[in-house]
């Protein structure tokens, strides 16, 4: 059977209502809507790629004085107002200051008064600017000024960095390299993240094996999806591959829901002999069913479930459409349950290479190559249909979405596409 025919066929007999796109993203909240992660309490220096469960608002001003930005002399700037190579101002040298020295036992400066700061160290009392060295001259116990500096030159003020009560990190943020750093700068030790979601992935069909052999298919579906997990942050647990036994599929979902916050099955989507994790499902106390079936290409007989009170995401068997599946609704309901926002990817503007169309109603989500000529985004459709074919994945590097009410586009028009690679 053609993939062509396969898809009518799931319109007339199991899908005789799709949902739309939206409308299953709006199903899905609602599902989820009471669903949190539990929180967790970490050592800042271990807290990478979690995302923060509270606002963290900075317990001091960062820097906590003014300080120097360069090495020189601290000074007060009226002091030095009129110097000149042919008229310096002289100051008298009461200490040294270093970045590890106390404010608390610095001198306070008098007119006429200067200290040697270097950077990164408070500045005295009274003190509102740095003269940087080879502005001066030393003389002994005194220094000789050869240019003025206006208030505050040469120097990093209290808290212009982080001012104490700031939000240094908002509620679901991703936290980086900076934020930890940024943490740690304004005295935290420890801050409260969501836990990893955890996922786990099952694979249905008697027909997969997990190395390549002259029989069966060798399953790359449960593979892809379980790297993108890790790329959303998330921990992914195999729950290996049932034959299609209704009663196999059950129990399989039942054993893997005890421990996970999503489960994702693949294969089994459709309306075959063989396709029978609906069944399965339904055959569970107390689950439902939330859609099944979307207008979308690829990626129609994606579904979600209710099951003991967790998401179930019914993917397809064939690897671009669970892709594009978990791309529009799994990371959707990770999202939801850590209260954070998607992974920022670029667009760019582009030229379509050759013309595409797609049936209005249908929301598709075209494999786009993206290349540059004499300066210019061009993009380039691979494929539109053929959810088995893994080369539009590995030859892809963004993402063209076109609307339901959209016929296509023609040659040469210019289209947004997301970027999710690089474009070389």
């Amino acid at each position: 059977m053609s993939e062509g025919e396969e898809s009518s066929l799931f319109k007339t007999r199991l899908f005789k209502t799709l949902e739309g796109v939206d409308d299953a993203l709006k199903l899905i909240k609602v599902s989820l809507e009471n669903s949190v992660l539990d929180v967790v309490e970490v050592d800042i220096r271990s807290s990478l790629h979690y995302y923060s469960a509270e606002d963290v608002h900075a317990l001091q001003d960062v820097p906590n004085y003014d300080r120097s930005a360069v090495d020189g002399y601290a000074v007060i700037s009226n002091d030095v107002i009129s110097s000149s190579i042919t008229n310096p101002s002289i100051l008298n040298v009461v200490e040294k200051i270093y970045a590890d020295s106390s404010y608390h036992m610095l001198k306070p400066l008098n007119h006429g008064e200067t200290s040697i700061v270097y950077t990164g160290a408070p500045l005295p009392p009274n003190a509102d600017a740095v003269v940087m060295f080879e502005d001066t001259k030393a003389d002994g116990s005194n220094v000789q000024i050869f240019r003025p500096v206006s208030p505050y030159q040469n120097v990093s003020r209290r808290g212009e960095d982080f001012q104490k009560g700031s939000i240094v990190v908002e509620k679901g943020t991703l936290i980086r390299p900076w934020h930890l750093a940024a943490l740690l700068s304004t005295g935290y030790e420890k801050i409260r993240v969501f836990r990893k979601v955890r996922i786990g992935v099952i694979s249905t069909g008697s027909e997969l094996t997990e190395k390549w052999q002259d029989a069966g298919v060798i399953n790359t579906t449960k593979p892809l999806l379980l790297s993108l997990i890790q790329e959303e942050f998330c921990e992914g647990y195999d729950f290996g591959t049932v034959p299609d036994d209704v009663e196999a599929i059950r129990d399989r979902i039942l054993f893997a829901l005890k421990d996970m916050d999503i489960l994702l099955t693949t294969g089994g989507t459709s309306v075959g002999a063989t396709d029978l994790v609906s069944d399965a499902i339904s055959s569970i106390d107390g689950s439902k069913i939330v859609f099944h079936g979307v207008r979308m290409r690829p990626g129609k007989p994606t579904g979600m479930a209710i099951v003991k009170g967790k998401p179930l995401f019914i993917l397809s068997g064939y690897p671009v459409a669970s892709f594009t599946g978990f791309e529009v609704f799994v990371k959707y309901a990770i999202n939801l349950l850590r209260c954070s926002k998607p992974l920022f990817y670029p667009k760019v503007r582009a030229k379509l290479a050759r013309r595409l169309a797609k049936p209005v109603g249908v929301k598709a989500f075209v494999r786009i190559k993206v290349y540059q000529l004499n300066g210019e985004y061009f993009a380039e459709p691979l494929r539109l249909t053929g959810s088995g074919l893994l080369s539009t994945l590995t030859r892809g590097n963004g993402l063209l979405v076109i609307d339901e009410d959209v016929e296509g586009y023609d040659e040469g028009e210019m289209v947004e596409v997301q970027l999710l690679e690089w474009v070389i």
